[in-house]
């Protein structure tokens, strides 16, 4: 297992899911952020099923990030209670591990 996490988040659209990830890159929470368009989400919601248009933004960080990006995401998420979870990396490229772990320090 190794200190890095992938972060999964759904977000109402493309624009809306880069504007995030940039904010989490520049900030140097998040090593890198990718936008991934044309979700269809089924979910429940106030009592009843929903079904949108949603985008899915995937970080790559640190699991000592994952707090302060969930508080961040938080403060920039149009949602009233977006979907933020991270999942441990188990393994992978040496190297681009050693990558995420610099450029999050």
């Amino acid at each position: 297992m190794t200190d890095c996490v992938w972060i999964y988040m759904t977000v109402p659209s493309r624009e809306e899911g880069l504007r995030i990830g940039r904010a989490l890159v520049e900030e140097r929470l998040a090593a890198c952020a990718n936008v991934l368009g044309g979700l269809t989400s089924v979910y429940w919601w106030d009592g009843a099923v929903q079904e949108d248009s949603e985008a899915a933004l995937v970080l790559k960080s640190r699991a000592d990030r994952v707090d302060r990006i969930t508080a961040r995401v938080k403060e920039l998420h149009s949602y009233s209670c977006p979907c933020v979870v991270a999942l441990p990396i188990a393994g992978g490229n040496p190297e681009f591990l050693d990558w995420i772990r610099t450029e999050t320090r």
